[in-house]
Order: C-alpha cells, then structure tokens, then sequence
C-alpha cells in the first residue's frame, strides 16, 4: 500500500513503492514498519501455510492480461464516478426554488454574467428568480464578501442553457461533485498504489450525505473542495518526479567530478506551477484556499528536504531553506495570485462594481510611495480590506451553525431546506409531507473517517509513513484554522473542503484491514469479510438518508428516523 517513512529510504529512488494494482493492502515495507513479517520471510522449519483465498485466485485470473489490467485501472475510477454522477445529477431540479445561500451565489452569478459585477436585487427576488423572471436585477452593485470565481463556475450552466431551471443553475456545481470523485480515485491510486483502495476511496466519496448534498445544491465550497484537491493531486504527482530528477541531477554533479553538498535547484517543476494554478482557483472562489497554499507550500518544502537528505546531501538543510524553497515559492505562490486576480476581471473591466470607483473619490488614493498603483487596483484592495472585517467579524447567530469543536463527530449538519404539505399532494402516501435537504453525512462512514483521521496521527508519529502525513496536511489545511474562529458563525458544510482528505485516511486504514492476497488465508478471509460488511453498511445507510439529501417527500416519521443524535433534529 505504500505506507512507508517518508526519510527511511524507498525502493524506487522517489520515495514511493513499486505499483500494486491487485493487492490493496500494506507493502513488505511497511509490515516491516509496524512489526508484521513479510510474507516471504518464515522460519524454514514451519510448515507452509495457506495464503490468499479464492476470490484472490479468481481476480488474479480475471486480470491476467495487460489490457485487462488497464481497464480495471480506469474502468474501475469511472465506475464510481458514474454512480456519483447519478447520485449528483438524478432529479437536480427539484426543488425549483431558491435554496439556502444559493440565494446570494445562484443570483450573483446570474449578474455577473450579465453585467460583469455582482448586482442588486429587489425584494422577494427569490420567489420571481425560481418562477423564471430573472431579469429583475439592476445596475446597481452589490456588496458581497467572497471572490468571484465560484459565482463564475456556477454561472457556466445558465450561460448555456439560461436560469429557468434550478437543475442548469445547479449543474456545474453538481458537475464539480462528479469529477471531484474521478480525482479522488486517482489520488488514492497514487498514495496507496492500488487501485482497488483508490476505487473503495472513490466509492467513500460518491455516496457520502454531505458531499452529495454540496453537489446538489449551487453553494461555493464545493468548487473549494474541487480545485484543493485537485491542486493536492498535483502536490503528489511532482513529489515523485522531483526526487527523480534531482538524483539525476546530483549523480551528472558527481560525474562531472563535482561535490555537491548543497544540491542543485529543481525549477523544471510543471507539477508546482500546475497546483499554483488549482489552490489559487480555490482562493479565488473563498479565501480559506490559502490555507491549503499555505499548508501544502509548507509540505513540498518538508518534501524537498527529506528528498535532499536521501540523496546523500551535506548540507541538506541549508540547500532547502535557502536554494530549493525560494525557487519552490516563486513557482507556487506568484501563480496562485495572478489566478486570483485573473478571477477578479469582470470587476476590473467594468466600472459598476462595489467600490470599483473607491481610489477616485476625494481623499482615498493613496500618495507617496504606492501613488503609482492603478486606481481599480487601489480600490481593489480597499474592497478586500472591508470584506476582511466582515469575514472577521460576522457572529450573526443562526439556527444551523455548528461549532468546528463539533464538526468531527457531526453534531450539528446544516438543514438548507425544509416544506410540508398536509393535503395529500405530497407524494410521500400519507396525508402529511416533508421534503428536506439536510446536509447529514453518512454516519457510519464519516464518523469511522474521524477514528481514521486519529489513526493516521498515531501512524505518522510512530512509522513515520509519508501517505499518512501527506492525507494529515490536507485534513490541517481544512480544518484547524477554523479553530481560531470559534466565536464566528460557521456551518458543518464547510467540512467539505478537506473531506476528501478524511475519506483517504478510511480508504487508508481499509487498506491495511484488507491486508495482502500473500497474508494467510485467516487474516485475508477476515479482511476482506470486515471491509465488504463495512462498504455494504455504509451503502445501506446511504440510501436510507437519500430521501433527506434530495428533498424527496416522507412522512415525518419517517424523517424523524434520521436524526440520530439530537443536534440532527
């Protein structure tokens, strides 16, 4: 599976494990690590015994062809995200109104497409928007707190097939839900080498309540949750070529009779720039990006280190801090902010927009040294000064918040919609009905991701396995920093943005129950029998919670069923 320390050496001279497309379970390294034998190693006096079951038999059999191979490769990543897309894109328009905060991004996106700024709207909009009289916005601007690219993304359905419909204002963003789970298995397959971990990983993903419910609903997060994990996907791909190439590197030094004990400077590092590209895409739909540049920065310096200290370095500290990060921020952070700032254009090319003429006014442009900075831009940054002290400072309170003290164990899911009928219309075969979208995850797997999560801490601490440490860097980068707004108004949805992350510490502990088709028959038949009991429950509680995902009518019994625990009700 992979799990090995990230400074104890790697058997393909980048720090990762030859593939293992058929096992999905720990490597010889890592049973080394955590106290088990290898498979091969027994003493010479026991006798034989039996490994592997029937079904490892049958599958080795079934995949026994190259081309076999590469059709489960991605046959098996494009069958989860096909059932995601079902689950995403199945009845997306209803309900046809104005759901939860889709009354600021659903209308914002609208205007920008129309007037390049976000604009204002009358009174009771939200009623006339979901009948299909969308025209009823002005020219006037309005005040809004988070960057434009995730008002862009959601605006891309109505630009091609207009807003009459809920379902067009809502499929990018269930789009986004759909290919988030593509990613998420080839993320896996590059962290655990298997691709049957990757697939269990993408599966996790495609049936969880709160990553349906955030597909299914035209809110920011999931774009931030998309774009992160993206970016993290390509934090992985260059942790390999890098090392690759600066062995080469190190080894043409030393053949040319040099020494090099600092190391040379890796800047051919497309994978850096690429996830530039993606985290600052997230920035520029919510500031809380910046906490994954920040996080994920921080990593491919810790990476690059430990890459240099294999290799043999001296001076591997010293050519990391002062030779290899330098080049590493110029190639990640400068990226990040000209995608930011490419997201702000349509505020920049027109002259409508909040504080757009700010700099202009009487006693605002700045004099002496910055006088020479564009007036939109000095406005720019004044616009980003006062959404700060909001963003700071908002502690409204409201029904559904959740504090982050409780979001590990989901106490508190955020309910975005709520009817009834109690004429027998609503189709649920009694005479009383309510449809709900309550963003509840799946229990069984997200609190078992939680477990898994604590797992991970232990695992990182005592084998020091890079898999493990790279999963807690985004699990970090999603969740701590909103420890320090303990006092500001947040919701439980804001977990999407590092629930990939948790599900990669289930998908990686399932791996290791899994264990190995060379493990005894015992453990493996155990193994197996745990993860498939495990994956059919979590199934089942999945479509026993759909109906509260996709504002399906039930009776109210029925839907009382669901709360689990009281912050659910």
């Amino acid at each position: 599976m992979g799990l090995h320390g990230v400074d104890a050496g790697a058997r393909d001279g980048h720090g990762e494990p030859p593939p293992d497309e058929d096992a999905g379970g720990p490597d010889d390294a890592s049973r080394r690590a955590s106290g088990e034998p290898a498979a091969s190693v027994a003493p010479s006096a026991a006798p034989r015994q039996a490994v592997g079951t029937r079904l490892d038999a049958w599958w080795a059999h079934l995949l026994r062809t190259p081309r076999r191979r590469a059709l489960w490769m991605w046959g098996g990543p494009i069958a989860v995200t096909l059932l995601a897309a079902v689950l995403r894109f199945w009845n997306l328009g209803h309900p046809q109104a104005v759901v939860f905060d889709e009354t600021y991004y659903v209308k914002d996106a609208w205007t920008l497409l129309a007037n390049g700024y976000e604009s204002a709207w009358p009174e009771g909009a939200n009623e006339d928007f979901a009948r299909g009289d969308t025209e009823v916005f002005s020219d006037d601007p309005a005040y809004v707190v988070h960057p434009p690219l995730g008002k862009w993304m959601i605006g891309l359905g109505m630009a091609l097939f207009g807003a009459d419909s809920a379902f067009w204002w809502r499929a990018s963003t269930a789009l986004a839900g759909t290919v988030a789970v593509f990613v998420m298995a080839m993320v896996g397959r590059r962290l655990f080498r298997s691709t049957l971990v990757a697939v269990i990983a993408g599966f996790l993903l495609a049936i969880d309540g709160n990553a349906i419910v955030m597909s299914r609903v035209a809110l920011l997060d999931n774009w931030v949750m998309l774009f992160c994990l993206i970016g993290f996907w390509f934090v992985l791909l260059d942790r390999a070529a890098t090392e690759s190439r600066l062995r080469e590197r190190i080894a043409a030094l030393r053949a040319d009779g040099g020494d090099p004990h600092w190391g040379p400077v890796i800047w051919a590092r497309p994978w850096v720039v690429a996830a530039g590209v993606a985290f600052g895409a997230a920035t520029a739909v919510k500031w809380s990006g910046l906490y994954f540049i920040a996080a994920f920065g921080l990593y491919l310096v810790l990476v690059d280190a430990m890459a240099r200290r294999r290799a043999g370095l001296g001076f591997w500290v010293e050519g990391t801090l002062l030779k290899q990060a330098p080049a590493t921020f110029l190639l990640l952070v400068p990226v990040a902010g000209l995608v930011y700032l490419a997201s702000w254009t349509g505020w920049l090319v027109t002259d409508g927009g909040y504080y757009r003429g700010w700099a202009g006014e009487p006693g605002n442009a700045a004099t002496g040294f910055w006088s020479w900075v564009p007036h939109s831009l000095q406005s720019l940054w004044h616009y980003h000064q006062a959404a700060y002290g909001y963003h700071v400072g908002v502690a409204s309170p409201h029904p559904w918040q959740a504090n982050p003290l409780t979001w590990p164990i989901a106490w508190r899911p955020t309910n975005m919609y709520f009817a009834s009928t109690t004429d027998g219309s609503g189709g649920c075969g009694q005479a009383e009905c309510w449809s709900s979208i309550m963003g509840i995850p799946n229990p069984i797997i997200w609190w078992a991701a939680t477990l898994a999560a604590v797992y991970l801490v232990y695992r990182f601490a005592h084998y020091r396995e890079w898999t493990s440490g790279a999963i807690l860097v985004g699990i970090a980068a999603g969740y701590l920093p909103w420890l320090i707004y303990l006092n500001r108004t947040v919701f439980q949805f804001y977990t999407i943005a590092y629930e990939p992350y948790l599900l990669l510490a289930l998908a990686a502990v399932i791996g290791l129950v899994l264990g190995r088709p060379d493990d005894p028959r015992w453990r493996r038949q155990q193994g197996i029998g745990t993860v498939a009991v495990f994956l059919g429950v979590a199934l089942a509680v999945s479509l026993f919670f759909l109906p509260l995902w996709t504002a399906m009518p039930v009776t109210p019994d029925f839907r009382q069923l669901h709360f689990w625990l009281p912050g659910w009700g």
